[in-house]
């Protein structure tokens, strides 16, 4: 049966395209390709297409309240302007960058930053940092992926997704404070198993989003999907994707109705591209539901 009809939006392939930001004034569509090393920006109204490169990779990008975004990269958190190209560190990443970066990350209504990190050798050693009011503390840790970032509408639940782990963390969040308590796991996926032919693979929590209904929006990254989960776990949509790759969606547009997915095409093999040629691109899709305005970062 065929898939919903996404199309692309009228910009590059990344290599490997992530954090889909609808800016909440701006009014415009960013994100990042990590490898590429480099900042994108879309706008809808006039289809113009802008690109900036950046001195390493950026894991994802976030609206700032006094203005600029906020880029996670490997070598820290920065403040960047748009307008000039100009960066200012605003933390020293809390890692050894020759081993790891930091990934997937989004703001909370109260303004702190949340950012998990990779490690290079897919080692245990990753985790989930917030920067509140200019101090960065690690609140949880014991994965190699960190991913799939999102909050509930009501600000009370975090989602945490361990993409190598095949599973979803939930923690309940003290909104004020800021603190994590009841970790537990949410979802489970079957991971792939030896020789497992990608088409009977449903792939692995990535990035995530939540609608204005409070259901979880993951792409599964090489499961061909995204799948649309009720606050209780239970699936309310099975979206089948025009790509291997799906990695991040968010919801933009004047009235939160489009659905942008990014994707990847780095480290695909040959018959994969030829039969996907939108891997890597950003694509489009409009919805019933609409998202919830993203957050901005108070730092």
């Amino acid at each position: 049966m065929p898939g919903p009809p996404f199309e692309p939006i009228a910009a590059p392939a990344a290599l490997l395209g992530e954090s889909p930001l609808w800016h909440p004034l701006e009014q415009v569509l960013y994100w990042c390709d990590i490898p590429g090393r480099a900042l994108h920006r879309f706008d809808p109204a006039s289809g113009a297409h802008r690109s900036w490169p950046l001195a390493s990779e950026p894991g994802c990008c976030v609206a700032l309240q006094r203005g600029g975004l906020l880029l996670a990269q490997r070598d820290g958190l920065w403040r960047f302007d748009a307008a000039s190209g100009l960066r200012e560190l605003l933390h020293a990443p809390p890692y050894e960058a020759a081993k790891q970066r930091f990934n997937d990350g989004k703001a909370d209504a109260q303004g702190r930053l949340w950012v998990g990190t990779l490690d290079d050798q897919r080692e245990a050693r990753a985790g989930l940092y917030c920067l509140d009011h200019g101090r960065l503390e690690l609140r949880a840790k014991g994965l190699a992926v960190s991913n799939g970032v999102a909050f509930s509408p009501d600000g009370g639940r975090l989602y945490w997704a361990d993409t190598r782990g095949h599973q979803v963390y939930t923690f309940d969040v003290a909104p004020q404070t800021g603190a994590l308590t009841n970790q537990r796991v949410w979802q489970r996926f079957a991971p792939r198993e030896l020789h497992q032919p990608l088409s009977h693979y449903g792939g692995r929590p990535d990035g995530a989003t939540v609608d204005s209904e409070g259901a979880y929006w993951v792409a599964m990254f090489e499961g061909r999907r995204l799948l649309r989960l009720a606050p209780g776990g239970e699936l309310l949509s099975d979206l089948a994707l025009p790509v291997q790759c799906p990695t991040m969606p968010c919801f933009g547009g004047a009235d939160l109705r489009t659905l942008y997915l990014t994707t990847a095409r780095e480290h695909r093999a040959a018959d994969e591209l030829a039969r996907d040629p939108w891997a890597g691109r950003v694509l489009q899709l409009r919805v019933d539901v609409p998202g919830l305005s993203a957050h901005m970062a108070s730092v």
